[in-house]
């Protein structure tokens, strides 16, 4: 325990690591709405912020669990599925008159190709304008889900294996392999 005069207790989202202040300040001293993006292991939330001093204020907000909805079938912790929850949050951005916003990815770390950046991309291409470099954000045959296909096409060689990877997605009633076409699809539909 401290016996200075000095000693002062750090916030608590501090102590237990769950908030980096001085990268705050520097999204809030802006002035511009941030896009908050958060991963679980299943699901992404994307939302559109407005800083307030009396508090933060959400003012849109898109789920993977929509997509499901939406009529998407696959799954929703993915790129695909961040990618097309981003197009979602631009085109609801879009009804509320919102063009522009700062990514904030909190205090998860930035890689290159990423899901987080699968959400940038796809609220990009919806029309929302968030400053990123293009190097960043993942290569669109990843986003559209190729590279899902391409893996479910090499395992369907071994027919247990192949059941066992993708039983999800066979459960809900889409072949692997025409991924792509699936998510372009929902893409038309988010449209």
């Amino acid at each position: 325990m401290a016996t200075n005069q000095r000693y002062v207790v750090q916030f608590r989202r501090k102590r237990t690591g769950r908030t980096d202040y001085h990268k705050r300040l520097k999204l809030l001293s802006g002035d511009t709405i941030r896009m908050v993006i958060r991963k679980s292991v299943h699901h992404m939330r994307l939302q559109l912020i407005e800083y307030n001093p009396q508090g933060d204020k959400v003012i849109v907000s898109a789920t993977t669990q929509e997509l499901t909805k939406k009529g998407y079938k696959g799954g929703t912790g993915n790129l695909p599925a961040a990618y097309l929850c981003g197009i979602l949050l631009a085109h609801k951005a879009k009804a509320k008159k919102i063009e522009r916003a700062i990514a904030d990815i909190g205090l998860s770390t930035p890689v290159q190709g990423s899901v987080l950046f699968a959400a940038v991309a796809g609220a990009k291409e919806g029309g929302l304008d968030v400053p990123t470099s293009d190097e960043a954000l993942p290569k669109m045959d990843r986003l559209t889900g190729k590279h899902i296909a391409d893996y479910a096409k090499l395992l369907k060689k071994d027919d247990a294996h192949y059941k066992r990877v993708f039983s999800a997605y066979l459960k809900h009633g889409i072949v692997p392999e025409n991924l792509p076409a699936h998510i372009d699809d929902i893409k038309k539909k988010l449209k």
